[in-house]
């Protein structure tokens, strides 16, 4: 028997390479841009199912979170570094490969994560999501990333002599929507910057107390009470759902800037009678549940209106009475019967980017002219439905001027016998409101989505033929 060699002094045996185990958060992350991706869909709803799937909670179900909505939120910004980094067009890069590198620039540019580490999770991640050829290509991408700072990057890929552009990149929007907000803000390039960043913030959870008191609530989650709302608590952290309060339909998830909305349709003052309230177009149902609750209170009824079936069942979910699955360009109801209208218009929802991180990159110029017809639409149809000295409240939650400043001056156009409330008096207590009538809220300003509200009364009588430019004027 041959006698085993002796080892050489100084030398471990070569051990096979194992791949290290597999990354959860970032596996996660990754998981949540694929299907945003592929499936279309939406990162706020397939992110706690996946959490739930893989028993993932604490610390790495909020790695998760930060990785996947950063990645989304970002992913201008990104993919402007990533091309910087290559040496052939990024649209060559395969999809998957794209998702791992921007996971990685996210981490790199945007987390306390030490560059070495960013860099060596993500090219892990890459072994195990990828095959194995673009895994070198995902770490020399990713290494030529960190070599510079995100002040650094932007001051290179900054556009010279476009100010709203280099916010654009900088906020990681596209410009039409930082375009947008620059003129819903009068050209205010600082409050547009603003409106911008807080886009990309984290923003809290909040809650409205329907059924139960507000300090009842704010005791059994933790939050505090919110500044504006009656009904509303802000929560820090934490998960919503798993508040018996919220389970059981007493509250509800819902933005502060979304009650105040029905709250100042519900403290407009009416002439005459206050029996019957309506919410055009009522899906998913968060104003509706609301003004439910607000509307019982005085012995009034509300028809909440929905034309999707599925969307219906979600309103009768959240505690209305009496829906109807209807178009609401053709209620169901006689013409002026109601003493409040709440249109909740379709929009594009620029308002709430900061809660579909997805969202900014899906929509397009080209989807404004369908909606704005469509609310047009839905304002002459409100119009008819409404009865002298009845009050009209149109909601948006959108600040894009071609969603708020020109549907209502064109309603007024078309509708003399219609003249403007100042919704700011309905709002005591909410500063920045500016010069009215309309309402527009911001992030940055209110911590609460972008909501756009104007008032409408129609008149009891109608206007003299001679006061009938002075009126739309107003």
């Amino acid at each position: 028997m041959s006698p085993v060699p002796a080892r050489k002094p100084g030398r471990r045996a070569a051990r096979p390479y194992r791949p290290p185990a597999e990354d959860k958060p970032r596996r996660v992350a990754f998981d949540v841009l694929v299907s945003v991706r592929e499936k279309s869909a939406y990162a706020n709803l397939v992110l706690p199912g996946l959490l739930r799937e893989r028993g993932m909670s604490g610390r790495d179900a909020a790695l998760a979170t930060e990785l996947a909505y950063g990645a989304l939120r970002g992913q201008g910004l990104y993919d402007a570094v990533i091309a910087s980094c290559l040496d052939r067009p990024l649209s060559s890069v395969d999809p998957p490969v794209l998702d791992v590198l921007r996971l990685g620039a996210h981490q790199l540019l945007k987390t306390r994560i030490p560059p070495h580490a960013a860099v060596s999770a993500t090219v892990d991640l890459a072994r195990h999501v990828l095959s194995a050829g673009p895994v070198a290509f995902v770490n020399a991408v990713l290494r030529k990333v960190a070599a510079k700072d995100l002040t650094t990057w932007l001051a290179e890929l900054a556009p010279t002599g476009d100010r709203l552009a280099a916010l654009a990149l900088e906020h990681s929007h596209p410009r039409w929507i930082a375009s947008a907000f620059r003129d819903a803000l009068g050209g205010d390039l600082w409050q547009t910057g603003a409106a911008l960043a807080a886009d990309d913030a984290r923003p809290e959870v909040h809650l409205v107390a329907r059924r139960i008191g507000r300090d009842e609530l704010v005791k059994a989650g933790g939050g505090a009470p919110g500044p504006y709302s009656p009904y509303a608590v802000r929560l820090a952290e934490g998960d919503p759902g798993a508040l018996p309060a919220v389970r059981h339909g007493l509250a509800g998830v819902q933005d502060e800037g979304s009650q105040l909305m029905a709250v100042a349709l519900a403290s407009a003052p009416v002439d005459g009678a206050d029996r019957l309230w309506v919410d055009l177009c009522a899906g998913p149902g968060g104003k509706a549940a609301l003004l439910e609750v607000l509307a019982g209170a005085r012995g009034a009824r509300l028809v909440a209106l929905e034309v999707r079936h599925h969307r219906s069942r979600l309103v009768r979910r959240s505690g209305v009475v009496h829906v109807v699955t209807s178009d609401a360009r053709r209620p169901p109801l006689p013409p002026g019967s109601a003493d409040r209208v709440l249109l909740d218009a379709p929009c594009s929802g620029l308002g709430a980017l900061r809660r579909r991180p997805e969202a900014r990159w899906r929509r397009q110029p080209a989807d404004l002219p369908p909606l704005t017809r469509l609310q047009g639409e839905l304002l002459d149809a409100g119009v008819r439905l409404l009865r002298p000295g009845g009050v009209l409240a149109y909601v948006t939650c959108s600040p894009h001027l071609a969603e708020t400043v020109v549907p209502v001056s064109d309603v007024l156009r078309r509708h003399p016998d219609l003249e403007r409330v100042d919704a700011r008096l309905l709002l005591p207590g909410v500063p920045d409101l500016g010069e009215g009538p309309s309402v527009q809220l911001w992030p940055h300003l209110h911590g609460t989505d972008a909501m756009h509200l104007s008032l409408l009364r129609r008149r009891a009588e109608a206007p003299r033929p001679d006061r009938i430019g002075e009126d739309v004027r107003r």
